[in-house]
């Protein structure tokens, strides 16, 4: 797992998540939609899983998880082999898996396609990590969607541990031995010289 666990105002995610195609308003402190979401960063990448509640979804995966944003900015970073971190780093925060599993949308106006045996296809990480190509929204965004018996196992992400807490490091209640002369220092020293 190469994941950390992060929030949707993480100042850390922000710098990337403005540079995603999808990005509603850049700068904006929040980087997420409403309702319920896992979001997941790393050296040079950002992942953000939604689980809208059914009500709310206008497309015909309601219910399903959404990856709502993925964007890496490091060549040597495998994108498939991240996808299936970030899935599984979902299962391990949301253990019921939805039936339609998880769905993302990519904007083929947005995404450079890859040539694979002689034809444009975008979305190519994410069939290396076992989406499907399953339709098209309204609007013309392909769909791409893991259903769970494809899904890698649960892992956690890392919990990124402050150094100090809100209050500032740690107090100390220990008596310093504080020595006044070089006499009374351990190490190795020349007997001739004292």
């Amino acid at each position: 797992m190469t994941w950390t666990l992060s929030h949707r105002a993480d100042p850390a995610c922000l710098p990337i998540a403005d540079r995603h195609y999808n990005r509603q308003k850049v700068g904006s402190p929040q980087f997420v939609p409403p309702g319920r979401c896992l979001v997941l960063k790393q050296r040079a990448a950002v992942w953000v899983t939604s689980w809208p509640f059914p009500e709310y979804v206008r497309h015909a995966w309601a219910g399903a998880w959404v990856n709502s944003m993925f964007r890496k900015e490091d060549a040597a970073l495998c994108a498939s082999t991240l996808i299936r971190e970030a899935v599984a780093a979902t299962i391990a925060e949301w253990p019921e898996v939805p039936a339609r599993g998880m769905v993302s949308f990519i904007d083929p106006l947005e995404v450079t396609p890859r040539r694979i045996r002689s034809r444009q296809t975008w979305g190519h990480s994410y069939f290396e990590a076992g989406f499907v190509h399953v339709g098209y929204t309204k609007a013309g965004l392909w769909v791409m969607q893991l259903t769970p018996d494809h899904m890698p196992p649960a892992e956690k992400a890392f919990v990124e541990t402050p150094l100090f807490d809100a209050d500032g490091p740690p107090s100390f209640d220990v008596e310093l031995n504080t020595r006044s002369s070089a006499e009374d220092v351990e190490g190795p020293h020349d007997d001739a010289t004292r």
